[in-house]
């Protein structure tokens, strides 16, 4: 009985192994469970492989194995190690590299064979003109919808700069450009190869086509501390002086300096320059800010760790306000007695100058962010405020709801201090995210109008630095974006 049965279980699987249904579903399972068990083979005996894929292997339907990374080109896996090991060329991080550079010279290739571009859908110069004749556009929306279209269409040019130091124009590097108030001067925080820091200003009145040649004026002043903020200050006249926040080492403290801007000035003898006006010992600033305000005339503003000050540079008087975060963002109103501070907590609120550092409820309006702030602009009416952060988040606020009406995406950052630039008259909103590309927005709806990539290969410790202005050299300059990066000067003018 028993013998029956095992011959016929014996007679079943020989008529299995002849049966070419069950050979081809049986391979399948086969194949299968190996494919499933393979990953848990390779995660185990790689356990501090870091898992990664490439966006290419995802695009081709190929799955994705712990630890592994599929060449799209070789069309095979490879394996991953930590990215402590140096001579491992294959990394999550230099991967990553690698894919941003292929995206960047992509983008850089496009723009260079797209002479125009439109950043709306439907929009160009002959059907904007068209309908403001038929009167479906006013006079604001025209002008505004004009400025993007030759946002859009900005070709990139290099700027040759002039010094009387050649050599060092070609190894220090750009750290930080800023504007003044009429575009006809841009001060420049420049690393030295030798290490720290040096300033010049650039004369913009030079940046005319075709040529585009612009002077830097230097000084002898020289640095070896980290500049944490910059600020034009109009202490005897617009702009007549530059605010510097540097940070302390060792025994030497930190200071908040006001260089006269005819420090700069080449016309001067070099044995009787203008010497530094004033210095004042203020440990640890993260921000500064220069007061227009008539009730705060000639005072400036340093955001501390958990402190704000505001010093009038006549008396020397000092008003001190605590606050529960380092303010890494500052900048006052101009008809409203007001400061407005961004904090590392991601709180935003305004200091009113009337009330003395004792009293109570000198906070006039809070606001509140996700994560560190690390730009507030107030705009002209001083009715909302533009904030961005760490998360890589711009919202344009409501003063007067508090709310937040409009949010601007695409901005990338991950814990750098970014700066934020707003140009009501041209409507647009300019930042540089912390993968290296130059975004503009539409200030009206948000609307992403641009994505200038870095023309040099992105890295975090080269972050572009840039200035727009709706007249670049003076009040007879044209329209235009600046942008600086290691020992280069670029210009994307309206073309």
């Amino acid at each position: 009985m028993h013998k029956s049965r095992g011959q016929s279980r014996r007679h079943g699987r020989r008529s299995h192994r002849h049966n070419p249904w069950f050979r081809q579903h049986g391979s399948k399972e086969r194949n299968n469970t190996r494919v499933r068990q393979s990953p848990q083979g390779s995660s185990h005996s790689d356990d501090e492989a870091p898992s990664t894929s490439s966006s290419t292997a995802g695009s081709s339907s190929v799955p994705d194995l712990p630890g592994y990374y599929f060449d799209p080109e070789k069309k095979r896996y490879f394996r991953l190690l930590p990215g402590h090991n140096n001579c491992n060329p294959l990394t999550k991080e230099s991967i990553r590299q690698k894919e941003m550079e292929s995206k960047r010279l992509q983008l850089l290739e496009e723009e260079d064979k797209q002479g125009k571009k439109t950043a709306r859908l439907g929009f160009n110069a002959s059907s904007l003109l068209q309908k403001s004749k038929l009167g479906f556009l006013n006079v604001t929306s025209y002008c505004r919808l004009a400025h993007e279209l030759r946002v859009s269409c900005m070709q990139r040019k290099k700027v040759q700069v002039q010094s009387s130091d050649p050599s060092a124009l070609a190894s220090d590097r750009f750290n930080l450009i800023l504007a003044d108030t009429n575009s006809d001067r841009l001060f420049t925080v420049n690393d030295v190869k030798v290490g720290g820091s040096k300033y010049g200003i650039i004369n913009l009145c030079g940046l005319k086509t075709p040529t585009l040649r612009v002077h830097m004026h230097e000084n002898l002043y020289f640095t070896n501390r980290k500049v944490n903020a910059v600020s034009w200050a109009s202490l005897n006249h617009l702009d007549s002086h530059i605010l510097l926040c540097l940070m302390g080492i060792a025994e030497t403290p930190g200071c908040a300096t006001l260089l006269p801007a005819s420090l700069f000035v080449s016309s001067h003898p070099a044995g009787d320059r203008p010497g530094m006006l004033c210095s004042f010992r203020i440990p640890g600033a993260w921000s500064c800010a220069w007061s227009l305000n008539i009730q705060a005339n000639n005072c400036f503003s340093t955001g501390l760790s958990r402190r704000v000050l505001v010093t009038s540079v006549v008396t020397g008087h000092r008003q001190s306000f605590g606050t529960s975060s380092d303010v890494l963002a500052q900048q006052f109103a101009v008809m409203a007695p007001l400061l407005f501070n961004g904090c590392r907590s991601g709180e935003i609120f305004a200091i009113d100058l009337r009330c003395r550092n004792q009293g109570k409820g000198w906070k006039a309006t809070r606001l509140l962010h996700d994560s560190a702030v690390t730009s507030v602009q107030i705009l002209q009416e001083e009715q909302c405020l533009m904030a961005s952060d760490m998360a890589g988040t711009i919202k344009l606020w409501d003063l007067r709801t508090t709310k937040c009406i409009r949010q601007y995406e695409g901005h990338v950052n991950e814990y750098a201090h970014l700066p934020l630039h707003v140009h009501e008259e041209e409507g647009i909103v300019v930042a540089v995210g912390q993968d290296c590309y130059t975004r503009i927005w539409s200030l009206h709806d948000a609307q992403l109008l641009r994505t200038i990539p870095s023309p040099h290969p992105t890295s975090k410790a080269d972050i572009p630095s840039v200035a727009f202005s709706s007249r670049l050299g003076g009040f007879q300059g044209a329209p235009g974006l600046l942008m600086a990066i290691q020992q280069d000067l670029y210009c994307f003018s309206y073309s």
